[in-house]
């Protein structure tokens, strides 16, 4: 008897800055195979994926340059680095034989699909890996919260935070080796401490709409499937 999935359908939340590897900047090949590998192998499972990536690891690059730029700019800046970030995950994904769609809040239809929530689950449906890109379109809102947006809009049954430590500690574990990592919080919790798991506004929305959020380190190889099946890998943030 097959054993049943704790997920039918997910949001994996990567950041930009993951992308860069040990560099300050720009899309390191070898952490971009790595994760097509990983999604891969939870794809074959048969979970339906959809993925939001940051886009720090190219906005850092030109923030010198945006140094005096006005926010909204700014914002609209690291949107598009998103985008970057995007086609550069689907080329890798579909380089080990997944089938993708990327979707944008901002409309670019030479580039990608504009961001239509139908259209999105009938993709995730068919098992194509879903890249949600451009944030919500919107300044002032960072990509935790568009992650969280959309794995409402989706009807994902969790979010995944792929990041480089391996959960939520109590402190930054390379400033204080000491810190505490954290198996299980709640939502209160982490407002109240002022953890660093995802911003308030994603972490509100997530409380709000019953959405739990798991932190784990992505660059392990085979976490991700440890998770999506369920195992105590990382720090699980729920009501």
């Amino acid at each position: 008897m097959t054993k049943k999935l704790p997920y039918k359908r997910i949001l994996l939340k990567l950041s930009g800055e993951a992308l860069a590897g040990e560099d300050k900047f720009g899309i390191n090949s070898n952490i971009l195979q790595h994760y097509a590998h990983e999604v891969k192998e939870i794809a074959a499972l048969g979970i339906q994926i959809a993925l939001v990536v940051g886009g720090g690891n190219i906005f850092r690059g030109i923030s010198e340059a945006a140094y005096e730029m006005d926010r909204v700019s700014a914002d609209y800046m690291g949107m598009l680095s998103t985008v970057i970030n995007a086609l550069a995950l689907q080329n890798a994904l579909e380089g080990v034989g997944l089938y993708t769609r990327v979707q944008t809040a901002i409309p670019m239809e030479q580039v990608a699909e504009p961001f239509i929530r139908r259209r999105a689950i009938r993709h995730l449906e068919k098992n194509r890996v879903v890249i949600f890109a451009a944030g919500t379109g919107n300044p002032y809102f960072t990509t935790d919260t568009a992650a969280v947006l959309r794995a409402i809009e989706i009807e994902a049954e969790v979010i995944i935070k792929g990041t480089k430590v391996d959960g939520v500690y109590s402190a930054d574990p390379e400033l204080e080796p000491s810190a505490e990592l954290f198996d299980e919080l709640t939502y209160l919790e982490v407002v109240k401490r002022g953890l660093r798991v995802m911003d308030p506004t994603a972490i509100t929305l997530s409380m709000d709409n019953k959405l739990p959020i798991v932190v784990f380190n992505m660059r392990e190889t085979g976490n991700l499937k440890k998770v999506v099946l369920g195992e105590p890998v990382g720090t699980k943030v729920r009501g």
